[in-house]
């Protein structure tokens, strides 16, 4: 098996018993080629030590064959400003894009940067996906705009002007109704929740919406004064635990909108002299990797990050070729360990 010269996409075809479009689609992993035909095209342009030259092709499809993925500040406790719970989801995204032959940009933004210019106008991107982009209410006009210029994008969180197709998130609401049930099965009797329940922050809004209403409808209220505010940071949680505290909430049950908030309450927790479960029970959500090792383990609601990262880039891909996409609302997981 051995062309005379550089082997081509025509040989490929000859040696595979395929045609040469069949080539081209196999060797941009389009879903239209079968597995079979797919596996056999690579293996003989591997026979053929053939290179896929991307250039000429983004030049007959005009297409980068390139996402960006651009992700926002967040504030963190050491220099990455990076959630931990996005970085999970980094990798995913890397692979799926891999799978589909396709390249990843990850670039680092601030809210006040032009999400659009610098990638689909310019050409470097085909499509955009969007990671952490904090306060909904600052970001809501920038996402209109992206829609008014129809640029191809998708987000991860919440659902943008009502188009679930542009999203790609977890069920916050049955979260938050899975952490209440298993407080309750525990029959636990008096319970508070820390995070940002408002417009401000859809995604844990959601969560505690989904709380409130478990606990309602067993005869269980949450007042305002067993609400509260904080980020998505362990210091946040740490000192929303402790104003708690420090406010004589009598509480044996504390649900967190993110795993960092729940570690820096436990932490809040345990220098008050808590004991965590036996006082309190604690649940996070995220099961970020840090909620394994903490002691005592923490009990959290686990968002599929695999499964996440697969969709946000399938869903981009057929925003960009103008297919439907699939529903996009992922199923929750409760992480049971020791905390809780």
């Amino acid at each position: 098996m051995k062309p005379k010269g550089k082997a081509t996409s025509f040989d490929i075809a000859h040696f595979a018993g395929v045609s040469q479009s069949t080539v081209s689609r196999a060797l941009r992993n389009s879903p239209l080629v079968n597995e079979e035909t797919r596996r056999r095209v690579w293996e003989v342009a591997k026979q053929l030590n053939y290179k896929v030259d991307k250039n000429a092709s983004n030049l007959r499809t005009q297409q980068s064959s390139t996402l960006a993925l651009l992700l926002f500040e967040d504030p963190t406790g050491d220099e990455s400003q990076i959630n931990p719970f996005f970085l999970n989801m980094l990798g995913s995204i890397t692979r799926a894009c891999a799978k589909q032959g396709y390249d990843l940009l990850v670039s680092f933004q601030s809210s006040s940067q032009d999400w659009r210019a610098d990638y689909e106008d310019s050409h470097r991107a085909d499509g955009i996906i969007l990671l952490g982009y904090g306060d909904y209410m600052d970001y809501q006009s920038r996402l209109q705009q992206l829609l008014a210029q129809d640029t191809k994008f998708v987000c991860w969180g919440a659902t943008v002007d009502g188009r679930e197709d542009l999203t790609v998130s977890c069920d916050n609401y049955g979260g938050g109704k899975l952490a209440a049930e298993h407080l309750l099965q525990q029959n636990r009797s008096q319970y508070v929740f820390i995070g940002d329940a408002s417009d401000h922050s859809p995604e844990f809004f959601a969560r505690f919406k989904g709380f409130r209403d478990t606990l309602t409808a067993q005869g269980h209220s949450l007042s305002e004064r067993q609400i509260a505010n904080a980020i998505s940071t362990e210091e946040s949680g740490y000192h929303a635990t402790r104003s708690l505290l420090a406010n004589n909430i009598q509480f044996d049950a504390l649900f967190a909108a993110s795993d960092l908030i729940a570690i820096g309450a436990l932490k809040a927790l345990k220098e008050a002299g808590k004991d965590v479960p036996g006082d309190v029970a604690v649940v996070g959500f995220d099961n970020i990797a840090a909620a394994s090792f903490i002691s005592p383990a923490l009990t959290t609601v686990q968002q599929n990050t695999t499964l996440a990262g697969q969709m946000l880039v399938n869903n981009l891909l057929n925003l960009i070729k103008g297919e439907a996409v699939t529903d996009t609302l992922l199923p929750p997981k409760l992480i049971v360990r020791r905390s809780a």
